[in-house]
């Protein structure tokens, strides 16, 4: 167990002192649903005022351009909001990655907007946990390793992009460039549970909208000649699902398509996530996807044509990871906090700084629960005892190079 030294201790105390309860009710009482680019650049805004407070370069970067599926099949660029990029002492002979999200799931129309304390003290609202506490926590943490000697030691590079929840398809290039050189990363999604569990390995992740082109016929007089694409997405929804299994989860989520009953549809997109364990069963389910596919296509006489892909890689603990996850849990038994990880079902991008050999844990923010829900909730006191641990973890990270 590691002993925290005397010389840790002002570094410590500057972190929890750092007015992140504050921080998060302001942040939170603004929407910033990924769509809601309005909301996201008044989020942006303020991110910046408080991150301007650390040394080095602020900037706001351009999402890459990002396509979506209509229900009908037709492509169509969608815009997403500017990405926080921070740099402090690039020269420095540690480099660590720190990233996070500005946006939540809950759009502008979305009608969980407000935040309230309950009478058990916990605070509910819309990102309050998801993570606008996590943002908060992490300046507050950076705030902390400022104050130490230690800081010459340690440079690193924030990215707090704006379509996390997405699927980051507009700011995972940057997010990519960001981990180059780094000895490690964390990210400050929420505790994977209540009492401050780590999320471990994770699954990978593939969104696909897959346009299937048929033929229009009369339904009576002449259905023989037509050509039923929602028959055929049905059947290919059913094919992909039975590949799934304890390693391979296969959700079919929606069909697009159709008209009046009396015509044979012509066209139909399916939607569809697929999360695979580890890279092998990523590459099986590519396989069985493709293989499905033409299947389908044969037997419908159709044509089909499928759009995204595992924007998500598999994230197993390799022994990088579990190095930098004992540093975790020591820091935290050096601060009387108990740290455990067992694995999750959900994605972040973890996912994507893990895939790029960088070890990383990804869910170093603040306690609550019910995520992605009018029920999301965050524990204040988990504030200031989730900014010591990441500042010892930066300070240690400092004194030793790498986990």
């Amino acid at each position: 167990m590691l002993l925290t030294r005397a010389d840790h201790r002002p570094a410590l105390d500057v972190a929890a002192r750092q007015p992140m309860l504050e921080q998060t009710l302001d942040w939170a009482a603004i929407n910033s649903g990924t769509g809601n680019l309005k909301g996201l650049a008044n989020v942006a805004g303020r991110l910046c005022d408080a991150f301007a407070a650390l040394p080095g370069s602020l900037d706001l970067r351009a999402a890459d351009p990002v396509e979506a599926i209509l229900p009908d099949g037709a492509a169509r660029p969608i815009e997403r909001g500017r990405n926080l990029h921070v740099t402090v002492r690039p020269e420095a002979p540690t480099q660590i990655l720190l990233t996070g999200h500005m946006d939540t799931v809950f759009g502008a129309d979305h009608p969980f907007q407000m935040t309230r304390t309950l009478d058990d003290g916990r605070i509910n609202g819309p990102g309050v946990a998801d993570m606008k506490s996590g943002l908060a926590i992490m300046l507050a943490a950076l705030t902390g390793l400022e104050a130490s000697p230690l800081r010459d030691r340690i440079g690193y590079e924030v990215v707090i992009n704006s379509d996390e929840e997405t699927g980051s398809h507009g700011s995972a290039a940057l997010i990519a460039r960001a981990t180059k050189g780094k000895a490690a990363a964390l990210t400050y999604e929420p505790a994977a549970s209540p009492d401050g569990l780590l999320a471990g390995a994770r699954p990978g992740s593939g969104n696909f909208s897959i346009v299937i082109a048929g033929r229009s016929a009369h339904a009576g007089r002449n259905p023989e000649d037509g050509r039923n694409a929602i028959l055929a997405a049905a059947d290919l929804a059913l094919r992909l699902a039975k590949a799934a299994g304890p390693r391979l989860s296969v959700n079919p989520a929606k069909i697009d398509g159709g008209g009046p009953s009396n015509v044979v549809p012509d066209h139909a997109v399916l939607r569809v996530n697929m999360r695979p364990a580890t890279p092998e069963d990523e590459a099986r389910a590519r396989s069985h996807f493709e293989s499905a596919i033409a299947m389908v296509a044969a037997a419908h006489d159709v044509t089909i044509h499928s759009h995204g892909g595992f924007a998500r890689p598999p994230k197993p603990l390799d022994a990088a990871a579990e190095r930098l996850f004992a540093l975790v849990r020591d820091c935290g038994a050096t601060l009387g906090q108990t740290i455990a990880w067992a694995p999750s079902g959900g994605v972040c991008d973890g996912n994507n700084i893990a895939a790029a050999g960088v070890p990383v844990v990804d869910t170093m923010g603040a306690r609550g629960g019910a995520i992605h829900s009018a029920d999301e909730y965050l524990i204040p006191d988990s504030l200031a005892e989730r900014a010591m641990l990441s500042t010892l973890v930066l300070l240690e990270l400092a004194e030793r190079g790498r986990p």
